[in-house]
């Protein structure tokens, strides 16, 4: 039982173990980080695990390993997990999507409007969506489920999942390897994570709020 327990705190908090992970398992650990990523943004259902916390700490760790663990291989296991995650969350979303609009046809609980509605939303702004969804955990892991099911368009989909995908992973990444180490840093990457995302959306609420005070022309 304690075994269980220790594992499941390994699997949940993985971004602080890393360096012990390292010194047991060497060059496995890129592996390791592959896998937590893919399910973390590829599986509907795991959304709990660490994503921000742990491209930041991996960044971090590559900067103190000695060349024992390189940042640019880190930065290529993670872009590829994150891409390849979304991409196979954004498909079971459409092969879920199908089976909810053949469902619909016969169902009186299916609401045809609301679906049509996301789909309209997520042609239409899906693109800031996946962006935006990026760097805020749990809504990474949701958003590609959704676009599919909504039937997003693929090309479009993609194009925006890979610049989100490189502004994430290139963005953490790298901080950690600057800055991880610093205590005042690591301690408030929380913090630090979410004035990041605030700033970015600012523009964004400003042209909304402008909008909103913009006289009405009669």
């Amino acid at each position: 039982m304690e075994f269980l327990a220790q594992f499941i705190d390994v699997v949940l908090h993985v971004d602080k173990y890393l360096a012990l992970l390292l010194a047991q398992y060497g060059t496995w650990l890129y592996v390791i980080l592959f896998l937590v990523v893919f399910c973390e943004t590829g599986l509907v259902v795991t959304p709990f695990l660490p994503g921000d916390s742990l491209l930041f700490v991996a960044g971090a760790l590559a900067a103190t390993s000695g060349g024992t663990f390189r940042i640019e291989i880190v930065i290529a296991v993670l872009l590829a997990a994150a891409i390849l995650g979304d991409n196979t969350n954004y498909w079971i979303g459409r092969w879920a999507g199908k089976r909810i609009l053949a469902w619909g046809e016969t169902s009186r609980l299916f609401n045809r409007k609301a679906f049509d509605l996301t789909h309209a939303y997520y042609e239409k702004h899906g693109g800031k969506t996946m962006l935006v969804a990026r760097f805020m955990p749990f809504v990474r892991t949701f958003a590609p489920f959704v676009a599919g099911v909504a039937r997003m368009s693929y090309p479009r989909y993609f194009a925006f999942d890979l610049a989100g995908a490189f502004l994430w992973v290139f963005s953490l990444c790298l901080a950690g390897y600057w800055f991880g180490n610093i205590p005042w840093v690591r301690a408030n990457l929380s913090l630090i994570i979410y004035g990041t995302i605030a700033l970015s959306l600012l523009p964004l609420f400003l042209a909304w709020l402008r909008h909103r005070l913009a006289p009405k022309v009669s």
